[in-house]
């Protein structure tokens, strides 16, 4: 199912009904049994609240909404594969394409957040809930380098070298035509605009943004490059680019083809491929770094062989 929105109030004689039985009966065409898994996976909320509970009853005039993002109904699980990095204090990762990082409204389970701390849950102690610093978020479609605190201790110098621009991020992404310079700087103001939910530059009230690129390899329409993200604004790379006149690939939000030379691709083409910093806690530097996912590396072999 496509991404959607349910929102039902309860009449005073629905009230009590079990939720897997009265958002069937008013929407039919959610079933009783894909309920349940948008309720397994967070996705329904009453009241204002996460619930998570088929059986939880309904009351008259409390909201009930059903979120369904289009993704994939498998729960996400983490194993040790895509761990780059880890100790007592922090963890790395490189994380895979089309997961959302954060719980949003249509997920909770499944995201990274919550496989982490499933990963990290200690099986001795299935009550102690882990303690997991996200301080880094990455969209839903970019790939590539995470790095989490999971002790207290590292927790606030973790924060602290992400937001205070003493990490080194340098990023791959494959973008539309060919640019006209071998490296480059994009400097603005960033701002979402509400009513397209896409962030742009402005001339004033939002906030600054530097991007540095550099040419790896041109191609025919397209163009690899490596980028140093100075600030870390949401959907920076994206709408510099953008601006630019070169989109992303795979990056329809902004402008950015959905194929190219006969080749669809399902998503952008942004992968975080380094991050360095100092250990918060032990202060060694840490120098990690993540390969090329199959689809990107794939699209870059495509391109190579038309040239």
């Amino acid at each position: 199912m496509d991404r959607k929105v349910f929102r039902i109030k309860p009449a005073p004689g629905d009230d009590g009904l079990r939720l897997d039985q009265f958002v069937p009966q008013q929407c039919p065409e959610l079933s009783r049994t894909f309920l349940r898994k948008i309720v397994d996976l967070g996705g329904v909320h009453v009241g204002g609240r996460r619930i998570r509970r088929c059986a939880h009853p309904v009351k008259a005039g409390e909201m009930v909404e059903v979120f369904i993002d289009g993704l994939p109904l498998e729960t996400f699980c983490l194993g040790d594969e895509p761990i780059l990095y880890r100790d007592k204090f922090i963890l790395a990762l490189s994380k895979p394409a089309g997961i959302e990082t954060q719980p949003t409204p249509a997920r909770y389970r499944g995201t990274l957040y919550d496989a982490l701390l499933r990963f990290l849950a200690n099986p001795n102690r299935p009550q102690q809930r882990p303690s997991l610093g996200m301080v880094q978020r990455l969209d839903r479609d970019t790939s590539g380098v995470m790095v989490f605190s999971i002790h207290p201790q590292a927790h606030k110098g973790l924060t602290q070298a992400i937001a205070g621009r003493q990490a080194h991020k340098i990023y791959l992404a494959l973008v539309s035509g060919n640019l006209k310079v071998e490296q480059g700087e994009f400097r603005s103001l960033l701002a979402r605009n509400r009513a397209s939910n896409l962030v742009r530059s402005v001339r004033r009230g939002g906030k600054e943004a530097i991007t540095l690129f550099r040419v790896l390899e041109r191609f025919q329409g397209a163009t690899l490059v490596e980028i140093e993200l100075v600030t870390g604004r949401s959907h920076q790379i994206r709408a510099h680019f953008s601006e630019a006149g070169h989109p992303l690939l795979g990056d329809v939000r902004y402008g950015g083809p959905a194929a190219i030379l006969e080749q669809p691709v399902a998503r952008q083409m942004l992968h975080s491929q380094r991050l360095s910093l100092d250990h918060p806690v032990t202060k060694e530097q840490l120098d990690l770094e993540a390969p090329l996912p199959e689809d990107m590396q794939g699209l870059v072999d495509h391109l190579r062989s038309a040239v």
